[in-house]
């Protein structure tokens, strides 16, 4: 089954791969171990899950300058998430995104953490400001 999300034009690059979705907000320096791209955070949605290669889902970002270096960081060391998806995001994941050169995309038509699943393969088109979701069998 597939499903197209529209959102607000986007930052970056097409990337498509493998979602996984946080029902938490994320903040990439507290939430996440910097040199595995592995949830650190006991208690948060991802914690013992890996982002590494994979598209993350969230409601919002938390935090402020420090995940202008964080994630860029966390791409660089090859661990960070090849693009990020958002409910709604900040000026400053904004540039964290565009500073390590992966997607960002926010203010979809629908909750993009209700509307997409861990698993799911979607194919993310900033430009086009859209989402394209296939349904990965559970």
């Amino acid at each position: 089954m597939m499903a197209v999300l529209k959102a607000h034009k986007g930052f970056g690059p097409p990337t498509e791969g493998e979602a996984i979705v946080s029902s938490d907000p994320v903040h990439f320096s507290t939430d996440f171990d910097q040199e595995t791209g592995i949830g650190k955070r006991e208690g948060h949605a991802l914690y013992g899950h890996n982002i590494a290669g994979r598209i993350l889902v969230a409601p919002v970002p938390k935090g402020g300058v420090a995940s202008s270096v964080s994630l860029p960081e966390m791409v660089q060391n090859g661990v960070g998430p090849k693009a990020v998806l958002f409910g709604t995001a900040n000026p400053v994941l904004v540039q964290a995104a565009i500073l390590a050169g992966i997607a960002i995309m926010d203010r979809f038509e629908e909750d993009p953490v209700q509307a997409i699943q861990t698993g799911d393969y979607l194919r993310v088109d900033p430009q086009a400001g859209l989402v394209t979701v296939e349904r990965r069998a559970r």
